[in-house]
């Protein structure tokens, strides 16, 4: 219930944003906001203004912003008119010019959302874990894409070992910086700098495109060193005696160069592994009863990667730019779907997406409490710029279609009839049902396991 409640508040933030910045603009430009409602269906408060009715809704989710004679088109249709009536403060008697800043004015309102809350995140500062930029052939441990020969780090001739240090000229400082550039240009040719025994070769990689999730992906893992960070109490290696420092050097009598080593001679043995161990320099053998690396009860030395603003102005322009990076990421990756990616896996319906914060908000919080908000409030930001983009698309009852068929009316001097008007929701009708039947089964498919 706490992961579903904290899904719905995050999901409902965004959207009121968004609804708030249709509320703001109507107000300035004269058009009447006849109610504003947090949550959806029957109301169980309301409170009224001056101008405007305040209700909360039995259902929590989202909001909505109702605007003076947004719907007339339909009595006029019904009366049989040839024009829908101009109310003073009603939406369709404002000059088009308004009604555009109306519609743009909720997804504007969700990208000043995501630069403020970027900006708060950037002051605050991220951690990470990460690994070196050292690479392991993904072929190494049977996790193919297709084969060896399709495989884009083996086709590109990379090797187990190489060390990328730079792509398309950015300097690449982590394994993190490598998945980042990666998982965001699937089937685009990648300038590598590796340096591989001591020299620096070129290389030229293709990302094959994931189909279930439309990002980039060569065939890579993280080079690992198997030097022991943490034991889990009373774990399997615990109870081997396996030590923080413990360097894992041999799985039965194989060498370990790194963690895929290990993995792979767990999942290859019958439960039961004889592990030789420096520590302190000296040589010792060990016995661990597990089968795969996440049995074990063994973390790693990893690297921690801070990133926080030096200053408040600093955290202004990184709110700027984090936002304008997930804006164009949000951009690719809406083109991709119609590039071979699954839509029931790569778009989420409201009944995942809520699932997702609550799940990310509960984890967070559970781990690390208050400082667990900040990758909180970075998946809000994203969802707010995603939210901004969908709403942009010119698809009728979108504001997308709003803008379109205002500068419709705008370029003719002359407003749509109402039996356009009635095609055009109706055309746009269909196409959200549509959508919300994919998203819809997504989240079945996503829920079920399938």
């Amino acid at each position: 219930m706490i992961t579903i409640l904290l899904g719905l508040i995050g999901l409902s933030l965004v959207v009121i944003v968004h609804e708030f910045g249709h509320f703001a603009i109507a107000r300035i430009v004269g058009v009447n906001v006849e109610a504003f409602s947090i949550g959806w269906g029957p109301a169980i408060l309301t409170k009224r203004g001056k101008r405007t009715e305040w209700r909360l809704g039995i259902l929590p989710i989202g909001g909505y912003c109702k605007l003076k004679g947004e719907d007339s088109f339909r009595t006029a249709l019904d009366q049989n008119l040839a024009a829908i009536p101009a109310e003073a403060g009603s939406l369709y008697s404002a000059h088009p010019l308004k009604r555009i800043a109306i519609a743009i004015a909720g997804p504007a309102f969700n990208m000043l959302f995501a630069v403020f809350v970027f900006i708060i995140v950037a002051a605050i500062g991220t951690s990470i874990q990460t690994a070196p930029h050292r690479i392991v052939l993904s072929s190494e441990t049977g996790a193919l894409l297709q084969s060896d020969a399709q495989n884009p780090a083996n086709a590109a001739g990379l090797q187990t070992g190489d060390i990328i240090t730079a792509i398309d000229g950015q300097p690449i400082g982590d394994y993190s910086d490598l998945q980042q550039i990666i998982a965001s240009n699937p089937n685009k040719p990648l300038h590598l700098v590796v340096v591989r025994d001591g020299s620096n070769i070129d290389i030229t990689v293709t990302p094959r495109l994931d189909p279930n999730s439309g990002a980039g992906m060569i065939g890579v893992y993280a080079w690992i060193d198997p030097v022991i960070a943490a034991v889990k109490s009373q774990s399997p290696a615990a109870i081997a005696g396996l030590e923080p420092g413990d360097l894992i050097t041999a799985a039965d009598g194989k060498s370990v160069r790194n963690t895929i080593d290990l993995m792979n001679a767990l999942s290859a043995s019958s439960g039961k592994v004889a592990l030789t161990v420096l520590r302190n320099n000296q040589p010792m053998t060990v016995t661990i009863v597990a089968k795969s690396l996440s049995d074990t009860g063994l973390q790693f030395k990893s690297i921690v990667k801070t990133d926080k603003a030096t200053s408040f102005p600093d955290a202004i322009v990184r709110g700027f730019k984090e936002t304008a990076s997930t804006f164009t990421l949000t951009l690719k990756s809406i083109g991709l779907l119609f590039r071979g990616v699954n839509v029931f896996k790569a778009i989420s319906g409201p009944a995942r997406i809520t699932y997702l914060i609550g799940s990310a908000a509960t984890e967070q919080f559970k781990a690390e409490g208050l400082a667990g908000l900040v990758p909180v409030l970075s998946f809000l930001a994203f969802l707010s710029v995603s939210l901004a983009i969908m709403n942009l698309l010119p698809l009728p009852i979108l504001d997308g279609g709003l803008i379109l068929m205002f500068i419709i009316e705008l370029l003719r001097q002359k407003s749509l009839s109402p039996k356009t008007l009635y095609r055009y929701q109706f055309v746009g009708v269909a196409l959200v049902l549509v959508i919300f039947a994919i998203s819809t089964l997504s989240d079945i498919f996503f829920f079920t396991g399938k």
